[in-house]
């Protein structure tokens, strides 16, 4: 596909084209009146489930006072299965946090500890706690939305697709508590899970897993109409995971009739958000995305007459 082509593509299907994410954003988004209003309060390493004998932790940042939005925003980390933590999201988090949502980030068990599908147990252990407590933490419990960095991503599509099946919820804790999510934010997500060149299984896998194993563990598997309103984030410089990985989630999303956007970015590399200004601004765009499908549901509409009301309220549009 050529340039000319690809960009036509993009503006005819709802893909934000390429170009560099900083620079644009201040003219499609408010500023984030949240920085000024006051510090975060962060809760560290609070236990809320168990993973085998391992003792699960997520972090909760705190959004300022008189900023809340009364949702949740569960951040899960990136590393190949094989490595990162928590720790790592400690710049990608707060963003979120600042825009009033009540932003947690959560511990799963890496491949070296445990195959799968102990990681998507985890996950789906968090979003129980995260759910059980809405009211302690100040947020809907009906408002929880998924925030996933790479493998991180993949989870997060593997949650928002998968609620409330028994065969992926385990037994962390929490039983009893929905697993539904009403959004999802894929960063530069793993979209699907193949056998190694080899044919042997996946690293993600045990042993001697075949093909039907291997889909089941695939995100794109379980996309149906039902899904929730997911955003897609991948720079064109990824050499991790190609772009043409989310090209094919976005399509199939697409298809599917989903509410989604898909904002590629020029030049930038895998973990583009380590910057903390596209941090901040992928932050925003996801943001806008939330307020307008879950938190303020509407429909786009020409600018209201002053003092009219818009078409806030008036229907969830589709992305």
């Amino acid at each position: 596909m050529d340039l000319m082509t690809r960009r036509r593509f993009m503006g005819t299907t709802g893909l934000a084209a390429a170009a560099p994410l900083g620079s644009t954003l201040s003219a499609m988004t408010p500023q984030n009146p949240a920085a000024k209003s006051g510090s975060l309060r962060i809760e560290k390493d609070i236990v809320f489930g168990k993973g085998g004998k391992t003792d699960l932790h997520l972090d909760i940042y705190h959004p300022p006072a008189g900023t809340e939005k009364r949702m949740a925003t569960i951040h899960i980390h990136g590393g190949g299965f094989t490595g990162g933590s928590k720790e790592t999201l400690v710049e990608r988090v707060p963003p979120y946090a600042t825009r009033g949502y009540v932003a947690i980030a959560v511990q799963y068990r890496l491949v070296g500890e445990t195959k799968w599908p102990s990681q998507i147990e985890d996950v789906k252990a968090a979003i129980r706690w995260v759910r059980a407590n809405a009211t302690s933490l100040g947020f809907d419990s009906e408002k929880i939305a998924v925030v996933g960095h790479s493998a991180g991503g993949q989870l997060a599509l593997f949650a928002a697709g998968t609620p409330n099946r028994q065969e992926f919820e385990g037994k962390g804790g929490t039983p009893g508590v929905s697993t539904q999510v009403v959004a999802c934010c894929a960063y530069y997500p793993g979209t699907d899970v193949r056998p190694r060149p080899d044919g042997t299984a996946n690293n993600l896998l045990p042993p001697g897993s075949d093909e039907a194993a291997h889909r089941a563990a695939s995100p794109l598997t379980y996309i149906t109409k039902d899904f929730p309103p997911t955003v897609i984030f991948h720079g064109t410089a990824d050499t991790t995971i190609p772009l043409a990985s989310s090209e094919r989630l976005f399509k199939q999303l697409r298809d599917a009739m989903v509410p989604t956007e898909f904002h590629i970015i020029e030049g930038v590399p895998h973990v583009f958000d380590s910057n903390k200004e596209y941090a901040e601004s992928a932050a925003a765009l996801a943001d806008f995305f939330m307020d307008r499908h879950i938190v303020h549901p509407r429909t786009w509409g020409p600018p209201a007459a002053a003092g009219g009301g818009g078409n806030r309220g008036g229907g969830r549009g589709r992305g």
